[in-house]
């Protein structure tokens, strides 16, 4: 298996290489040469295996000679064990079509721990063969932090450095985040919102000289190792209704364009999806694109859903280059326009076809406090605003045949967002008993504007630190 780049312009690389690159050096992200194929009996072969197992299969296509099968199965069997939850990712049925993915069970109770906890063993496995140390820069709106500090954690080969934006996540998020003093780890605070932090990422990856000095690798969904991790999920719930002897649909909240990118990245692989619903917030560019082609870039308003507080979602870019047909340099084209101009022309020809899978949709966050409770009051369901926005698109948008079920992916634990679900159902959910200190705990983090040498420097220092 061979890795290109979105713009044409770095390396094909093997997985191993994607893995430790994170973005590619012209700017564009990774993505599969060619599409591995499931046959309908490969997919039936899949029912009923245990989680880690079902994992490995999928994702190791995707690994090719760089991972072994039993090694990859011995990094999902110890990345899951932890989860709260025998089943890892459990379905709870709503209604008679209406589903729910529960993501949220592992050690930071959302669903970015389903990637990060196999990819934290990826890189430790990689790492020792080469002897190598790595520097691991992220941005997050609110949960990639935690799952990745948590992930990465007092591991010898990785220093990590995480940039959230400061006061634009919840309480619970940021604590989950700067209470973790382990010396490999440094929270910075930055002075802006997720889209400041994710273009400081990038810039630090589009240094060159920094980028060689520090040994820069990503665990964002930049990272298509990220990505690769994800698909089980859509796996394992299309299986468990019928699939592939019955379509399905998926209502994804969406922010960043990674999570449901992984869900379309299964329908490339053969699992039968009948749509794709994208949920989103008062920050609605996605939905606004397939509404009516309008890609444009606005200020990213806070809301009650601060992990899709998002205008500028990464992960459509790899989308974006298959609806262009894999042509490199209008992908590159596109994304510089964007860049400039915040505004991103797509022909309708590609539009159109993005439509034939894709539906969005937008809540308000009154509107997203009301699905809350009606949700709690007609079945007895808390969920968290993300999740919520899900339930609330797949209600509007399922497909029109009734026999086709649609789940919800639930990604995160109402107890990540205490004051809105409160706000919303009089009840205020309380974390796991493991977290039950969390707000005693002391806090590490550094507050720094939304400028490129000084969060380089600060990253360097860290690095520094370390190896001495």
């Amino acid at each position: 298996m061979r890795y290109v780049s979105t713009r044409g312009g770095a390396a094909a690389r093997d997985f191993e290489g994607v893995l430790l690159a994170g973005l590619a050096e012209d700017g564009g992200l990774f993505i599969p040469e060619s599409w591995p194929q499931f046959t309908p009996a490969d997919w039936r072969a899949l029912r009923g295996l245990p989680y880690a197992e079902l994992a490995a299969r999928v994702i190791h296509p995707f690994c090719g000679a760089s991972i072994p099968y039993e090694t990859l199965l011995g990094m999902t069997r110890d990345g899951y064990a932890g989860f709260d939850h025998p089943a890892v990712v459990p379905l709870v049925q709503l209604d008679t079509r209406s589903f729910v993915l529960e993501l949220f069970h592992g050690p930071t109770l959302a669903f970015k721990d389903m990637a990060l906890q196999l990819v934290g063993r990826l890189f430790d496995h990689v790492l020792a063969a080469r002897g190598e140390r790595v520097t691991i820069v992220g941005a997050t709106s609110g949960d990639t932090g935690s799952a990745a500090i948590e992930a990465c954690r007092d591991r010898s080969a990785i220093d990590i450095v995480i940039l959230h934006p400061e006061g634009r996540t919840s309480e619970v998020q940021r604590r989950q985040m700067t209470t973790v003093l382990s010396p490999n780890v440094r929270n910075i605070a930055v002075k802006g919102s997720f889209d400041d932090c994710q273009d400081l990422v990038k810039g630090m990856f589009n240094d060159a000289p920094f980028r060689q000095e520090m040994k820069l690798s990503a665990v964002n969904s930049i990272n298509w190792a990220r990505i690769a991790a994800q698909i089980p999920y859509y796996v394992a719930g299309a299986l468990a209704l019928g699939a592939p002897d019955r379509p399905v649909a998926f209502s994804v909240p969406t922010g960043n364009f990674g999570n449901v990118l992984a869900a379309w990245a299964a329908s490339r692989m053969g699992l039968p999806i009948e749509r794709l619903i994208i949920g989103t917030n008062r920050n609605d560019i996605l939905a606004r694109f397939l509404a009516g082609n309008d890609m444009t870039a606005r200020t990213v308003e806070p809301s009650h859903s601060p992990s899709m507080d998002i205008q500028v979602s990464s992960n459509f870019e790899r989308l974006l280059f298959e609806l262009l047909g894999r042509d490199a340099g209008a992908t590159a084209e596109t994304m510089a326009r964007f860049r400039r101009d915040g505004r991103m022309p797509i022909p309708d020809a590609a539009w159109m076809q993005a439509r034939t899978l894709f539906r969005g949709f937008t809540l308000d966050d009154e509107q997203t406090l009301a699905e809350i409770h009606h949700l709690h009051r007609s079945t007895g369901y808390l969920a968290d605003p993300h999740s919520a926005i899900g339930t609330a698109a797949a209600r509007a948008l399922a497909p029109q045949d009734p026999s086709i079920p649609v789940i919800v992916a639930a990604t995160a634990h109402p107890a990540k967002f205490p004051d809105a679900v409160e706000r919303a159902t009089g009840i205020r959910p309380p974390l796991p008993p493991r977290m039950a200190d969390l707000y005693e705990r002391e806090e590490r983090f550094a507050i720094l504007p939304a400028d490129l040498t000084q969060i380089e420097g600060a990253v360097r220092a860290h690095a520094r630190r370390n190896a001495a």
